[in-house]
């Protein structure tokens, strides 16, 4: 079978999570952000801010957990699968904080290939702080301007969904999958 994956990407608190969820809800086949889990881990082991105090091994995790979700998204026997956020999201985060990584990082953006990619924009009435988040609004919308220029930088066209609720913003990416 060959699915078709959806990336949902965006910045911090740009509502991703819910509308991931809403897509699951309507019976999709949805995989969560892997960031969380590697943030929550590392917290068991003291580390407070994994990113901050090691970004090439935070984004080393990251990379094998979405190359995973890619891999297991191939494997699924559903026709449509969305993924909160893909590979080039850690080349966009990287190259926003100014760190380095080894040229395995953009390889891996061109083998592993997604159909279609809506990116969230910004939208300072919903953003949050939680636990896991410690960027600002501000550093948000920088780093939404990351990830747009990482997915055109590896040949996709990111479709920006509009503000609205849930329900509006799932119902516009239904409605322009290709």
């Amino acid at each position: 079978m060959n699915t078709k994956k959806i990336v949902i990407t965006g910045g911090p608190g740009t509502g991703k999570t819910s509308v991931i969820q809403a897509l699951e809800d309507h019976g999709y086949y949805c995989f969560h952000e892997v960031s969380r889990e590697i943030i929550k881990e590392a917290k068991k082991k003291g580390i407070d801010q994994l990113f901050l105090e090691d970004p090439l091994l935070f984004s080393e995790l990251l990379l094998e957990g979405r190359i995973k979700q890619h891999r297991d998204a191939g494997e699924s026997t559903s026709d449509l699968v969305f993924l909160d956020r893909g590979v080039p999201d850690v080349v966009a985060y990287m190259n926003y904080f100014g760190n380095d990584y080894p040229p395995v990082f953009n390889r891996v953006c061109r083998e592993y290939v997604y159909e279609q990619v809506f990116i969230l924009p910004p939208w300072k009435q919903i953003y949050t702080d939680d636990s896991e988040r410690y960027e600002t609004y501000e550093q948000a919308v920088e780093i939404h301007d990351a990830l747009a220029r990482s997915y055109t930088e590896h040949g996709y066209e990111p479709v920006e969904v509009p503000q609205g609720t849930v329900a509006q913003r799932t119902s516009f990416i239904l409605s322009h999958l290709v």
